[in-house]
């Protein structure tokens, strides 16, 4: 956790609980090195998150006192030192939460923020936002820091990247951190849909009508939602002993669907097609178009999300609904949540997306 000096400068607590660092000609001791213990080693050494140790630190509520008390044994233990200044910016409530916003303001993760955003309000929380229009570590890092600086009681990340969720594991923020993340991230509370499910219905949905060849344009490497899905579809058709052929890599954007789709569309071995999110679909449907390739009658589609304009695409797009307003109410309760007992705070990341059928998928043709 990152406190500030009477000047308003940032202070390491590592350095601030060393005499030596900070002025004089002696330079500041690795804490690694000294074998000076952290926040980190302390969770470590009892099992806990970090941010369990700051609740116990600052004698806040929301920490059972068996874990309170085996904390404490832990810091005896370690000879732990923690910074008086960050312990006394922690006890102060400012009833404000930090969101963090890392990569393309796209309709997702908007509609999620927005829904967030409603909620702390009507929880009696602010917010304090940073957003970013590409996720890049020492930017995540210092929005962090700033906003702990302001006092936050929590930190909220929505960003798609797996980098991000890495980053802020790395962090010793000191309040606890909620990241809308569908892999799996130790130490962190997380909030999704479970892609994954969504995924497969949709790709079951394409086996139902009876296709066997079907084709996926994935979502770019970085991305968890990406990978998810991709290994929904990859289930679905080992469920079925259907081949797998490796997807097509597009970057959420229509062009890069459109590019898919013409590959796709060269190589004529798919009936159907599986696409990541439904603005790629919208490309790969104009590259149908411009090819005189009937939809659905020679190749299914299912796209993903439901963007509001996907009921008004030519032919009308099958897709999973994501209800990212939901998704935002989620976030906030997880925090609050999290603020009231975090040991026994839940993950949500179980609601899976709905199918919408409409005109751009149908059964094979005989």
């Amino acid at each position: 956790m990152t406190g500030a000096d009477a000047a308003g400068r940032a202070v390491d607590p590592a350095a601030a609980s060393d005499p030596t660092a900070g002025g004089g000609s002696a330079p500041a001791a690795d804490p690694a090195a000294a074998g000076v213990p952290t926040m980190f080693d302390v969770a470590r050494h009892a099992g806990v998150s970090h941010q369990t140790v700051s609740r116990v630190l600052n004698d806040l509520p929301g920490v059972a006192a068996a874990t309170r008390e085996r904390v404490r044994q832990s810091m005896a233990e370690l000879n732990y030192a923690p910074s008086p200044t960050a312990r006394a910016m922690a006890r102060r409530r400012s009833d404000s939460i930090g969101l963090i916003q890392a990569g393309r303001p796209d309709y997702g993760p908007s509609s999620a923020a927005l829904g967030f955003n409603e909620a702390a309000r009507e929880a009696g929380y602010a917010v304090s936002q940073a957003s970013m229009r590409a996720l890049d570590a020492d930017e995540l890092t210092q929005a962090v820091h700033r906003l702990v600086l302001q006092r936050v009681e929590a930190i909220v990340l929505i960003s798609g990247e797996r980098e991000g969720v890495d980053v802020l594991r790395g962090i010793d923020a000191g309040v606890p951190v909620v990241a809308v993340a569908s892999e799996r991230a130790p130490g962190t509370h997380r909030v999704s849909f479970d892609q994954a499910a969504g995924a497969r219905l949709a790709t079951e949905h394409l086996i139902g009508l009876g296709h066997r060849r079907i084709a996926h344009v994935a979502g770019p490497a970085d991305s968890m939602d990406a990978a998810e899905r991709r290994r929904g579809f990859a289930a679905a058709l080992t469920a079925h002993g259907l081949e797998q052929r490796e997807p097509i890599v597009g970057d959420w954007l229509a062009a890069s669907g459109h590019a898919a789709g013409r590959q796709l569309l060269d190589d004529g071995w798919a009936t159907a097609a599986f696409v990541g999110n439904d603005q790629m679909s919208l490309g790969l449907l104009a590259a149908c178009h411009a090819t005189d390739v009937s939809v659905p009658g020679d190749l299914s589609v299912v796209g993903f999300d439901d963007i509001p304009e996907a009921a008004f695409f030519t032919p009308a797009l099958t897709t999973m609904r994501q209800d990212f307003h939901t998704l935002g109410l989620d976030i906030m309760a997880t925090v609050l949540d999290v603020l009231r007992d975090e040991p026994s705070a839940p993950d949500r990341t179980t609601r899976v997306p709905e199918l919408v059928v409409r005109a751009s998928t149908a059964p094979l043709r005989g």
